[in-house]
């Protein structure tokens, strides 16, 4: 029996990178060998074993074969004659595809380590090509190893565009999109993410949405950049920067979906583009089954994300109407993430990228001070009259706040 720690434990080692999790295969063992030492075995589909001590992961050494769609469609085969070679075999990148024995030794048969140094995301073989599911993983990989100057080789997006064109795609179920979509969405560089999907023709498909974007001028004076989808995924780069939450960056991903829908005969301008991005917002999120509060948030900032810009020329009545549409007063964290993926919005232009903001910060000392306040409520006051009068109180503190803005 033979242990290696393979994967992307191996790969984050030699870029010398935080580990996060340990994966370990073990050749020339059977199941029975590995209960006998006090392993847990966990695994559905494939002999998987956790540690009695450490609770890592340790598979059986196996080498898979395409039965069917997606990318659950696999049989698996396990045995101890199964050597290391073979399992690596059928990983999906070559930087994933090494392994390192407890000496510290590194075994590479796919020259995983020379493409590490060149900065280069390939296929380990065209057996890639037999799960729709690493389109999103190398895509994601880029993502996050854009700092590091990773690019992926031609002849893997090559095959990522086969895979786009061939309906494998379709056959992925929505929750495994969304979880390797928001975990790309915690990635540095999350744009990155998107742009690749877009460059291996995979956006239009899983993101029909974001891809209509592409193409669709906006005004110049106010965006420079011209290209909605550009823009879109500009914005997002400042959520990264400023390390929002996957929450907010998803928002703002999601902020300007209505531009795709304005008449082309009224480009470049997009009058009334937060109401009609509502729908697209929805169609999206019923899709992945986004979770609930993501969803609350990108329709919040979809909804309402021109009156947070306008703020300063806004009447009182308006901007209470806004913070009682954002919850002010039992929601108060969704003013902060709502008025941070406006500043994204607002920054994600091109040369706007430091531009000054001040809306986030007032929008939300003022939201703290409205939950603050304290009304005195006169004894003859009866039901809606009481409501009435707290409406009254608190426009008339708005003003006097923003008057001082």
């Amino acid at each position: 029996m033979q242990i290696y720690l393979v994967g992307g434990a191996v790969r984050d080692h030699l870029l010398q990178r935080p580990i996060t999790e340990r994966d370990y295969v073990v050749v020339g063992a059977t199941p029975e060998q590995l209960i006998q030492q006090g392993f847990q075995p966990v695994g559905k589909d494939f002999p998987v074993f956790l540690h009695p001590d450490t609770k890592d992961e340790y598979a059986l050494a196996r080498t898979e074969r395409k039965n069917g769609h997606g990318y659950g469609g696999f049989d698996f085969y396990t045995s101890p004659e199964i050597t290391l070679e073979q399992d690596l075999y059928r990983r999906d990148l070559t930087i994933n595809a090494m392994a390192m024995n407890e000496a510290g030794d590194i075994f590479d048969p796919y020259h995983g380590q020379q493409d590490l140094d060149q900065r280069i995301l390939r296929h380990v073989s065209d057996a890639f090509i037999e799960d729709p599911l690493r389109v999103l993983r190398v895509a994601r990989f880029t993502a996050r190893y854009h700092a590091y100057g990773f690019k992926i080789a031609d002849e893997t997006l090559a095959l990522m565009q086969r895979i786009s064109q061939s309906g494998e795609l379709e056959h992925l179920t929505a929750e495994r999109v969304w979880k390797e979509t928001v975990r790309a969405l915690a990635e540095d560089h999350a744009d990155v993410y998107f742009q690749v999907l877009k460059d291996c023709d995979a956006l239009k498909i899983l993101f029909p949405e974001i891809d209509a974007l592409f193409g669709v001028p906006q005004r110049p004076e106010y965006h420079p950049e011209i290209d909605c989808g550009i823009h879109t995924l500009m914005s997002l780069q400042q959520a990264c920067q400023n390390q929002f939450s996957t929450m907010v960056r998803f928002a703002v991903l999601c902020h300007d979906l209505g531009k795709a829908l304005t008449p082309a005969n009224v480009l470049p301008r997009h009058i009334m583009h937060e109401q009609r991005g509502i729908e697209p917002v929805k169609t999206l999120c019923q899709r992945l089954k986004v979770p609930t509060e993501y969803q609350q948030l990108a329709l919040k900032v979809c909804e309402f994300h021109l009156l947070c810009h306008q703020l300063f020329t806004l009447k009182a009545s308006t901007i209470w109407k806004l913070l009682k549409n954002l919850d002010v007063l039992r929601k108060p964290e969704f003013v902060v993430w709502f008025s941070q993926a406006c500043l994204c919005d607002a920054r994600g232009r091109l040369n706007f990228e430091d531009k000054a903001y001040p809306q986030a910060d007032v929008l939300q000392e003022l939201a703290k001070q409205i939950r603050e306040l304290k009304i005195d409520i006169p004894a003859d006051l009866k039901g809606a009259e009481i409501g009435e009068h707290l409406t009254e109180q608190r426009m008339i503190f708005i003003r006097s706040f923003m008057k001082n803005k």
